[in-house]
């Protein structure tokens, strides 16, 4: 209904939350015209990005103190966020999912600060906060999963969809001030920073029986991981149920049921049963990033896109036969 009106009035962006406003997802135009949905990886992206880009523009990061600026995600959204992280310098942080692990590392970051602060911290402002936080502890310049959550302050420590959708539109202002719509500035940071792809998908047991096979199929990711995924080598296993695993802070991560499989072409998927729906979940990615120092021409861009879509295509036909064999 929201793209329908938009098309009517010929709107540029629709923005939609979840009943209790904690998602949103948004509409875009095209270069064509035409609305597409962006996924909350994407969407997440470009917060990231304009965020990180806007706060060394305004002089709130700067060489001196990026160091201590941070972006949380999920070990399950897009490495897209960890490589624009990079590109400018500061830290990407991965916990599991759920905003309480995201939260968690902000009260760390609150502790670490000298108790004089602590005392009057929740009656300082947000800009006293930032510079205590970028001097003594770590700043966080956006917190995010793909499940279309997002926090761009310390205070709500929660995913907030109010919060959310004034960040986007900012950002959607920014891309009509430079003449281009949304669609065509998430090209332009694919262009630079690599064009990466995250397909998700499940599939569904219901019932006992269902939950069985669920609960079958996670035990044989951990006893007996693949060795080689759709011609692709696998590299790397990383089993969060029984791996001792660090994030990039040295934390340990508490145990959980998912497993990551990365291959040799840059592929990886995660496989993960859900808490609350008789299903199992596969994360995969795929990314082609440009050779280093160097950027996509509008061409090159183009046939990265195709490469990478094409790749986790063959990849979930590759786990959905495996599935149909690990269960018999």
């Amino acid at each position: 209904m929201a793209v329908d009106l938009a098309n009517e009035k010929k709107a540029d962006i629709v923005i939609g939350t979840d009943p209790d406003c904690d998602r949103m997802g948004v509409g875009v135009r095209d270069e064509k015209g035409k609305m597409i949905l962006l996924t909350g990886n994407q969407t997440g992206s470009l917060m990231a990005w304009y965020r990180i880009k806007t706060m060394f523009e305004l002089g709130i990061l700067s060489e001196k103190n990026k160091k201590n600026a941070v972006l949380l995600k999920t070990f399950v959204t897009s490495p897209m966020q960890d490589a624009i992280a990079q590109h400018f310098g500061i830290n990407a942080v991965n916990t599991l999912t759920g905003f309480k692990w995201i939260s968690a590392k902000l009260q760390k970051y609150e502790d670490a600060l000298p108790k004089a602060i602590r005392e009057k911290y929740r009656d300082m402002t947000e800009a006293e906060t930032r510079a205590a936080k970028l001097k003594y502890s770590k700043f966080l310049v956006l917190g995010d999963e793909e499940s279309y959550g997002y926090m761009g302050t310390d205070f709500s420590r929660d995913k907030d969809g109010n919060g959310a959708v004034v960040m986007f539109a900012e950002l959607a202002a920014y891309a009509a001030s430079r003449v281009m719509t949304v669609s065509q500035l998430l090209d332009e940071i694919y262009s630079h920073i690599g064009f990466f792809l995250e397909v998700n998908k499940s599939k569904v047991f219901e019932g006992a029986e269902g939950a069985a096979k669920i609960a079958k199929l996670a035990d044989s990711y951990a006893a007996s991981p693949p060795k080689e995924v759709d011609g692709s080598a696998v590299v790397r296993v990383r089993d969060f149920r029984k791996d001792e695993i660090r994030d990039e802070e040295g934390e340990l991560i508490s145990k959980e049921k998912m497993l990551f499989i990365d291959l040799a072409d840059g592929r990886s998927f995660a496989v993960r049963p859900s808490g609350t729906e008789p299903k199992i979940k596969y994360y995969m990615f795929g990314r082609c990033v440009p050779e280093a120092g160097k950027k996509f021409s509008a061409k090159e861009l183009r046939d990265a896109k195709t490469k990478v879509i094409g790749s986790l295509q063959y990849m979930w036909g590759w786990i959905d036969r495996d599935v149909e064999k690990r269960l018999k």
